[in-house]
């Protein structure tokens, strides 16, 4: 079977696997009273089951062993393997902290740790920074004492970025799923097949999620779903892209993610500034400003998939993909419209 053929059989397999077993697990969640409900943050103005995340992390994981089994991975080096293995089972580590947090309410503090360690593990099995682009310096060699808890941030910070987006309907599914598209493109012009493969299969169980999930929702990925995609975009970016050893190729993955972690900076930022402690959940993210300017749940939804979109095809033009340039100014366009309308209905 040709290459690419098996990154599309992980992206359809992942979409089939997610449609099947969402209203699976929906009903499940009903049955049991695991939902979330309304409150002082919370958009939505009715109980909703919020173990979403089981089906995402299923699509992805029986996409994965398929195309394993089928010889889709190929005969890996070992330092690859030991990679590839760290994303995969890293994601499930990160999946089970936060399912249990969806079922049992951990402290924060007892999930930081958790996934400091995960993370910590990830690290030592292969999924490693090792390299960092510094303003007037250039591509940086990092010794492993500061590769680590370089690794650990990121991964640990984007696993929570992606969770803390995840505040309306279809908002981290959908921002997930184009950045695990991108990947999938870049890692696969990088050649790095094996990480394009789990972009893919990501990319499938997010976008089918979409399904159920965009507005108006029926089901919540809840933290489970959250931190286990955040997990594997930063690790995917990890092995594919920052392993490449480019001053090009080291920045992608910063840049195709570049929504929920600016995001994430502003809101502790802000916090920090008004004396707030950077943990306590608030009303500071970009959904909830737009929201407050006047825009509609879809509008400030569909505004912020294609802010997402345009740094994603940033992301093609600077990695040298043929017509990369044209698809950016084609969503530098599709931004200008939408930003059009953000002001439209921020004056009104």
């Amino acid at each position: 079977m040709p290459l690419q053929l098996y990154h599309l059989v992980a992206f359809l397999i992942s979409v089939v696997v997610v449609l099947l077993a969402t209203p699976v697990v929906r009903q499940i969640g009903l049955r049991s009273g695991y939902v979330d409900r309304p409150g002082d943050r919370k958009v939505h103005q009715r109980p909703m089951v919020r173990l979403g995340g089981v089906s995402i992390f299923l699509g992805s994981l029986i996409a994965l062993l398929a195309i394993w089994g089928m010889g889709g991975f190929g005969t890996l080096p070992p330092d690859k393997e030991y990679g590839i293995w760290g994303v995969t089972i890293g994601g499930l580590a990160f999946f089970l902290i936060g399912l249990a947090d969806d079922l049992f309410n951990l402290s924060p503090l007892t999930r930081l740790l958790m996934q400091m360690a995960v993370a910590g593990c990830a690290w030592w099995a292969g999924v490693q920074i090792d390299f960092l682009t510094i303003p007037f310096v250039g591509l940086t060699s990092l010794p492993f004492w500061l590769s680590l808890p370089v690794t650990v941030i990121w991964l640990v910070g984007m696993a929570n970025a992606i969770n803390w987006i995840d505040g309306l309907d279809g908002l981290a599914a959908g921002v997930s799923g184009i950045a695990a598209v991108v990947m999938l493109v870049v890692c696969l012009f990088m050649n790095q097949p094996a990480a394009a493969l789990i972009a893919a299969a990501l990319a499938g169980g997010t976008l089918g999620f979409l399904r159920y999930n965009f507005n108006p929702a029926q089901i919540f990925m809840g933290d489970g779903g959250a931190y286990f995609i955040g997990f594997t975009l930063a690790g995917v970016g990890v092995v594919g892209l920052v392993k490449s050893v480019t001053t090009v190729a080291v920045l992608l993955p910063y840049l195709i993610l570049a929504v929920p972690i600016l995001d994430m900076s502003a809101v502790i930022l802000d916090r920090l500034r008004h004396g707030k402690s950077p943990f306590k959940a608030d009303k500071r993210h970009l959904h909830h400003r737009l929201l407050k300017a006047g825009l509609s749940h879809r509008s400030t939804v569909l505004f912020i998939y294609s802010l997402t979109l345009w740094v994603g095809t940033l992301a093609l033009a600077f990695s040298g993909i043929p017509s990369g340039v044209v698809y950016a100014l084609a969503a530098t366009a599709l931004l200008s419209y939408t930003g059009w309308q953000v002001r439209k209905h921020a004056r009104q």
